[in-house]
């Protein structure tokens, strides 16, 4: 879905908005800064912050261009990185995700560099080949892996918070599916018996890393508040 796609549609839903404005929903002040520049992660967690009283924003309508180097040593530290350095331009609270594939038989590669692991430049399909070539004849029951996320948030009075969640499975010996992106076409689930590209919506809503992390993040949002 582009980009501005989702933004237009966004802003047809009146219980959640995409906007640069002030606003207010149910009379209380509620904006978020979702801290990413990828459309595929936006759409994403747009969705499961459907189910928040949250106004949501995203850089694109703050008018801010910045990439932040990744350069921690975990998920939350470049999760934290990104929340961080987003909220101090934009002055906003602001939610960043980080996630990575687990591969048990690769040691835990690729890890922390799932993004980047086919190189900077590196595409969802350069992505795949690359771990398919390194499991090339490894046996079915070596194949397991995990993705895991981790959300941070900064609120609005500079603290911050995490959630995790995690997803197990294991890597198929090729793609199957249309939806999703990155690793999500060779990343088979058993309880459904498909790869993370072929679930509909609501199947990976049901048992996502980020879904589950994001679940708990909202309950956060919603009790807690991370506005005025």
């Amino acid at each position: 879905m582009a980009l501005e796609t989702l933004l237009r549609d966004s802003r047809r839903n009146s219980k959640f908005k995409i906007n640069s404005g002030r606003c207010t929903v149910d009379n209380q002040q509620l904006k978020l800064l979702i801290a990413t520049n990828k459309a595929g992660k936006l759409v994403e967690l747009r969705a499961l912050l459907n189910e928040s009283h949250v106004q949501v924003t995203s850089p694109l309508l703050e008018n801010i261009d910045i990439e932040v180097e990744e350069n921690g040593s975990s998920l939350k530290e470049n999760a934290s990185l990104k929340a961080k350095e987003f909220n101090r331009i934009s002055g906003l609270p602001s939610l960043s995700d980080d996630s990575g594939l687990f591969v048990a038989h690769l040691n835990g590669r690729p890890g922390i560099h799932s993004a980047r692991y086919a190189g900077p430049n590196g595409s969802d399909d350069d992505l795949v080949n690359k771990l398919l070539n390194e499991l090339d004849g490894v046996e079915e029951s070596k194949r397991t892996a995990y993705f895991e996320c981790v959300i941070a948030i900064i609120d609005d009075h500079g603290e911050e918070y995490f959630f995790s969640g995690r997803c197990e499975g294991t890597i198929s010996t090729q793609r199957k599916g249309n939806n999703g992106f990155g690793y999500d076409p060779v990343f088979f689930i058993p309880k459904f018996d498909k790869t993370m590209a072929e679930l509909t919506e609501s199947e990976k809503n049901d048992v996502s890393h980020r879904s589950k992390a994001m679940k708990q993040a909202i309950k956060f949002i919603d009790t807690m508040g991370i506005n005025r």
